[in-house]
């Protein structure tokens, strides 16, 4: 009698490309077990468990999480830029081009706008 299989896919993508691999493994594996029958290291050599953190349908799982049917394993790429820092520098430059109010950083309402909304 065989383990009781279950479907789910791996999943990992750079701006160039993505590859989603759907695969069929043992249910109890793990998400670490998991990638490696992917054989997904053969598309991205580079995928370094060390280093990346993975997910499940976006939300963040550790290697030894245990998969359930209809898992998503993404595996997440570095980021290059700190999110907040950029939003900052975004929210920076249109305060000093005056597109956005420099007390709040919200953006400037038309004064008719602004007396319209207000009566």
């Amino acid at each position: 009698m065989s383990a009781e299989q279950i479907q789910i896919e791996v999943a990992y993508a750079i701006p160039q490309r993505q590859q989603i691999i759907p695969l069929r493994v043992a249910a109890g594996t793990t998400v670490a077990e998991a990638i490696e029958q992917s054989n997904i290291k053969h598309y991205f050599p580079d995928i370094d468990l060390e280093q990346q953190k993975v997910g499940i349908w976006s939300k963040a799982v550790k290697l030894d999480q245990e998969l359930r049917e209809g898992d998503r394993i993404e595996i997440y790429r570095p980021l290059i830029a700190d999110p907040k820092a950029v939003r900052r520098r975004r929210a920076d430059q249109a305060k000093d081009e005056g597109r956005a109010d420099p007390v709040t950083g919200g953006r400037r309402r038309r004064r008719a706008e602004a007396d319209e909304n207000e009566g």
